[in-house]
């Protein structure tokens, strides 16, 4: 039986040692701080492991602490590819046994397609260069790859109808994203549902909400809206979040009529009839 424990991430290991190692050195976080030329907030943050420090923290930590580069040689395993709002989800969802996400407007980041992927990040990164936009690409692209092992976590998605029928990309690139969810469904890789507009309202319409379980610890919930994200443990407010996943799930169709819905959807984008 699962235990009550949050996991843990890279990132909070990193800030539990460091709790050990400025303990063990008979230091505040006031004292710590003073070294780092920092605020004992900061300190407080990276033992917490809401923060990591920046390479010259991290050097200074190491100098403080009489740590012969510890903490700066540590840092670089853990340099993050995502925004800071999402990088704990990404190091969580690796350790995660179940994941049920819903996609209000967009097809979430893991079932995504390149070239759909490509046209979110270049709508809202208008002043994009090139390289950037392939490096996040690329990025993303890696991080749907926890989908393809024989371990992968057990994948539930939510879609809302407005997902399937705004039009990412262009016709094709929303053709091809949905041929994908549907295959991806087919094979047993995707545990698949719609909410379609007759359904009318529903638990979920304040927008996107990803729930994880894990095998050793409690679940979490997180959600996101523009620039920021919002990752939750505390039992309460998750529970709620499962609740309402739950209560939206049954407005949905059923598996079978979702993946007909999707296939239909795909066909009109398809054939420009969207």
């Amino acid at each position: 039986m699962a235990d009550a424990r949050k996991p843990r991430t890279p990132r909070q290991k990193y800030g539990e040692e460091l709790k050990i190692r400025r303990v063990a050195a008979d230091m505040t976080q006031e004292a710590l701080s003073e070294g780092v030329v920092c605020s004992p907030t900061l300190i407080s943050h990276f033992e917490a492991g809401r923060r990591l420090p920046s390479p010259d923290d991290a050097k200074r930590l190491d100098l403080a602490l009489g740590t012969d580069g510890f903490f700066a040689r540590w840092l670089k395993d853990l340099d993050s590819q995502y925004a800071d709002h999402f990088a704990v989800v990404a190091e969580l969802e690796r350790q995660a046994t179940e994941i049920r996400q819903y996609g209000a407007s967009l097809v979430p980041g893991l079932l995504q397609t390149e070239a759909y992927a490509r046209a979110v990040f270049r709508a809202h990164s208008p002043n994009h260069t090139g390289k950037d936009l392939d490096e996040s690409v690329v990025i993303r692209m890696g991080r749907a790859q926890l989908l393809e092992g024989p371990s992968s976590p057990v994948a539930w998605t939510l879609l809302d109808e407005a997902a399937l029928r705004r039009r990412i990309g262009g016709r094709h690139v929303m053709a091809e994203q949905l041929n994908k969810v549907a295959a991806m469904t087919e094979a047993g890789r995707l545990r698949l549902h719609v909410l379609p507009f007759a359904a009318g309202e529903h638990a979920l319409l304040e927008g996107m909400l990803y729930l994880m379980n894990f095998e050793d610890a409690a679940p979490v919930a997180y959600v996101e809206g523009l620039h920021t994200g919002h990752l939750m443990d505390d039992p309460a407010l998750v529970g709620n979040c499962q609740a309402a996943y739950d209560l939206a799930l049954g407005d949905a169709l059923s598996l079978k009529e979702s993946l007909a819905l999707i296939r239909a959807v795909a066909e009109e984008h398809e054939n420009g009839q969207q």
